[in-house]
Parts: C-alpha cells; structure tokens; sequence
C-alpha cells in the first residue's frame, strides 16, 4: 500500500490548505529569522530540503543565495520552477525522496520546514535524513528543522477543529486527530468541504520531544544542537510556538 507521503493526489488536493496565500505572505519575514539563525551571507549555498512550491527556496535566491531545492511531488517542483522563471531566479530543484538525497559537503546551510520531517514508521529513516543532512554540509555549516514539537501539541491538543480555507467560496477545512498510545505519533484526516464533492486524506507524523530530536541529530553527527521555541529564536519552553532546532556541522 502506497504511503501517504508518497500520494500524489494528497498533495495536490490539499495544496491550498497547506500553501495559501497567507503562508506566501509570512515567507520574507520568516526568511530573515531563519537567516539569522544560520548566520549565512548572501552568496552562500543553501539546501531547502521538501521545499514543495518554493516558498522559502525562491526567497533565498532573491536574496543572493545558491539555491538547491529538493522534493519528492513533481507539481509542486514545476510550480517552483514557473515562478522561478517568471522572476528569473536561478535555483535548481531536484526530485527526490528525502531519504536518498545527498551531496558530500555541499552546502553551507540546509533547511527543513513546515514539519517536513518524521514521515516515517521506521525511526532509522529519520536517522537516514539526519545524516544524509549532515554529510551534505560544509565544516561549520548549519542545519535549521522547524516543525510541530510534542510538548507544543500537549499543550494546545483538540481532537477536532473547523477552520476557513475560503471564506469567500465557501471553503472549510475539518481535522481530526489521533494520537497513538505513548504519544510518539499523530494520524490527523482532513475534510475539504465546500466544493463539488467532500475530498478526505490522512497524513500521520511522528511527534518528537525537543530533547528527542536534539539527541537525534546528535547520532547523526551535529555537535552543537540549539533548540528555540520559534524562529525568532526564543527559548523553547512553556511560551514555545514551534520546536526549531539548529544543529551545526563540527568544523
């Protein structure tokens, strides 16, 4: 049975809900917090790992950086390369999955955003991407992941919540959330309503504590591993609204 990862239909049916125009807006100032973090100067290579539609990769690149971009759903690599073309940016965007790209020494800094990261049952896979991240870095280089942490969740957890996708259209979004035993794993359905006919998908992700995937990378190979509670760079306790962790490469 095909994962949910590996679907292209989800991603194309659930696009709007996940790269609205609202996430497009908040992409210039969210690019100048992960900068900060990096502390990369333009002209630098960096790796937007899952980078779907290009919405930071295209920032990137209009502010002077060498831009990879790597995904594995080829409308959203076409949709960053129509827009790349239409700005006349240079990025390169390459397909594929995030457990087999890597490129030895690569980059001066990789990004890893919107929890695009604990897809998979196995835990040795997460292990794979970490590594795989950190071999493609320079000496000194940084990785920035930024995504949904456990005690977050714990924190504001609801079972089932409507939101408006378009208020305009008529279009509403239903998900529903289940947590597995342990609290390791999340399966959230989503209910698209509003257009000709209800569209349902699931997507399920691991949950990690900020300790957890801090050690994580550690195995991997990051000597230095800083966790904040956004991309601001706040401290990730009780106020924290994301779980950002930056690993640095060892020089």
């Amino acid at each position: 049975m095909t994962e949910w990862f590996d679907q292209d239909d989800f991603w194309a049916e659930f696009a709007p809900v996940l790269f609205g125009p609202q996430k497009w807006e908040r992409v210039p100032e969210g690019t100048n917090q992960i900068l900060e973090r990096l502390g990369v100067s333009p002209g630098a290579s960096i790796l937007d790992l899952c980078c779907g539609p290009g919405r930071y990769a295209l920032e990137f690149a209009r502010r002077g950086f060498q831009v990879t971009g790597v995904d594995r759903t080829a409308a959203y690599l076409d949709e960053a390369r129509r827009r790349a073309d239409a700005e006349r940016l240079e990025v390169e965007l390459v397909r594929e999955d995030m457990r087999t790209f890597v490129r030895p020494g690569g980059f001066a800094a990789a990004v890893n955003l919107f929890t695009s990261f604990g897809y998979f049952e196995d835990p040795a896979d997460d292990l794979r991407v970490a590594r795989n991240l950190h071999e493609s870095l320079r000496p000194g280089g940084k990785l920035l992941m930024e995504l949904l942490g456990r005690e977050i969740l714990a924190a504001q957890f609801r079972p089932r919540d409507w939101s408006w996708i378009d208020r305009e259209r008529g279009i509403r979004i239903l998900e529903e959330r289940k947590l597995r035993p342990g609290w390791d794993w999340i399966e959230s359905t989503w209910t698209l309503l509003g257009g000709p006919e209800p569209v349902t998908g699931t997507m399920s992700l691991r949950l990690f504590a900020g300790s957890e995937l801090a050690a994580l990378l550690r195995r991997a190979g990051f000597g230095l591993v800083e966790l904040f509670g956004s991309l601001e760079g706040t401290p990730y306790d009780h106020t924290a609204k994301r779980l950002v962790v930056v690993g640095t490469k060892d020089a």
